[in-house]
């Protein structure tokens, strides 16, 4: 009888999301990794060809180059957002007025598209901060930092920031308020102050929500292109094409399916690999804490 309850339970909450799960991603995804070994030509494929797109991709020097750019785009990215996420959770977790409105405004920005938030970028970058910086004569917005590589690279930085901090803060707020208050009490009444209990209590005791908030920032910084296409375009130059525009431009634009698809599947082996080792390494420090 149990049994029969567990099945009629998994038919009826586990088997449509299971199904799901089969047909959109793994089937998809086992086609594409065939494909890898043919020499599909984006509608038939006459035969199989083995690892020539694999090594076609270790072959391409720009393959590379966008795979080393994407490395320090994430790098920042993931460093930064972490950082402000938390300190916006820190502000909206104390008892500033106004805080419920403080933690709506700051997830605001996770609300809106990738392209929609590219193109507002783009407009303060082209138009608001160098109509501000011409008029005031600040050399420092005075030119669109979309046209300069360097500054391209912080413009894409600060973007992805200001987007996927908010929801970052709502798990660490998850992991703030998670932790009970008779600790930090005790800890109080023993003369710590804000500063020990942040870093001996609250940081050690909330160490799941740093394991899944990084995991989701490395996850979407390595599968950006939306703000990316919207944003740059990967100009100028190709300067700031990360590795996800780079695959689709190999595809579609120069009409190598074989090799973008096996592109495509060594991103997908490296972000396992960088997210399981991740995953590993701050479980760890959950047991520890």
């Amino acid at each position: 009888m149990n049994r029969k309850h567990e099945l009629k339970s998994f038919l009826t909450f586990g088997l449509i999301p299971l199904l799901a799960f089969i047909c959109v991603l793994l089937i998809p995804f086992l086609n594409g990794l065939v494909l890898t070994f043919t020499d599909w030509n984006g509608f038939e494929m006459n035969e199989f060809i083995g690892l020539d797109n694999y090594i076609e991709a270790f072959k391409d020097e720009s393959f590379w180059h966008t795979m080393g750019f994407t490395f320090k785009y994430v790098f920042f990215t993931v460093v930064t957002t972490n950082i402000v996420a938390f300190g916006l959770a820190l502000l909206v977790s104390s008892q500033i007025k106004g805080r419920n409105f403080l933690r709506s405004t700051f997830f605001l920005p996770n609300l809106i598209g990738g392209v929609i938030l590219g193109f507002i970028w783009q407009f303060i970058f082209a138009r608001l901060l160098t109509y501000v910086g011409s008029s005031l004569e600040i050399e420092f917005i005075k030119y669109s930092w979309l046209v300069d590589p360097d500054k391209a690279f912080w413009a894409m930085i600060l973007v992805s920031v200001w987007q996927m901090s908010g929801y970052m803060m709502i798990i660490y707020i998850t992991g703030l308020t998670s932790i009970p208050n008779d600790v930090l009490e005790a800890s109080s009444i023993d003369g710590a102050t804000k500063m020990r209990q942040l870093f001996s209590i609250k940081i050690p005791l909330m160490i799941q929500s740093f394991t899944i908030s990084i995991f989701l920032t490395i996850k979407n910084s390595f599968m950006v292109y939306d703000v990316n296409l919207a944003l740059t375009k990967g100009g100028p130059y190709r300067a700031t094409e990360l590795v996800t525009m780079h695959i689709y431009n190999e595809s579609f634009q120069y009409h190598n399916y074989g090799t973008g698809q096996a592109k495509a599947v060594i991103l997908f082996l490296i972000v396992m690999a960088i997210s399981l080792t991740q995953v590993f390494l701050t479980k760890r420090l959950e047991v520890e804490s």
